[in-house]
Order: structure tokens, then sequence, then C-alpha cells
């Protein structure tokens, strides 16, 4: 069982053999290595692109939050505004009411009439 060795370590009835299982194993690697190159660029792009969604998320909600703090001031005033109405004169604000009852009966029957 003695085996007689060539000056490179490989068996002398095997030398063709070995070299071919190596380089199977290095296609293969090379292979699988290019398959995980595809998919780390693959994953690379898809974070790159979540980045991007995130950063225009989070532009919208900035804009959102302006806009809310905008009408929060506008209708801040408007309650102001009812505030100091509902403190004067009861009879005024009865009779404000309605004549504002009275004008959108009116109109709402003159459009269906129109009909």
């Amino acid at each position: 069982l003695a085996a007689v060795f060539t000056g490179d370590g490989a068996a002398a009835g095997s030398y063709g053999y070995t070299n071919s299982g190596y380089s199977v194993y290095e296609e293969e690697n090379d292979r699988l290595t290019e398959s995980l190159r595809t998919k780390v660029s693959a994953i690379k792009s898809l974070s790159i692109e979540i980045g991007t969604e995130v950063k225009n998320q989070n532009k919208m909600l900035s804009e959102m939050e302006n806009d809310f703090d905008s009408t929060g001031g506008l209708l801040g005033a408007t309650m102001g505004r009812l505030r100091t109405l509902s403190r004067g004169s009861q009879t005024k604000l009865l009779c404000y009411m309605m004549l504002f009852s009275l004008f959108v009966f009116f109109v709402i029957y003159w459009i269906i009439k129109l009909r």
C-alpha cells in the first residue's frame, strides 16, 4: 500500500485526477462566489432604495407636521373667536343662528324645487 509520490506531493498514479478534482472545486467555488456577489449586489441596491424611501417619507412627515402645526394655529384662532362670540349676548347669537338656518332651508328648498 505504499504509494510512490512525485515531487509535488501527489501520488504518481493519480496526478491528473487530483488536479481535475481541484479544478472542479475551484470552479464551483468561483460559481458560488459569483452567485454570492450577485446577491450582495442586489441586497446593496435594495438597501439603498430603502434608505432613499425612508428619507422621502421623513421629509413628507416633516411637511405634514408643519401643516398640522399651521392648522392647529388656525383652529386655535377660530376657537378664540368662538369664545369671544359666546361671551357676547346670547340673544344676538341665537338670532344669527336662526337667520342662518332659515337661509340654508330656503336654499335647499329652492334647489329641490328647480329639479
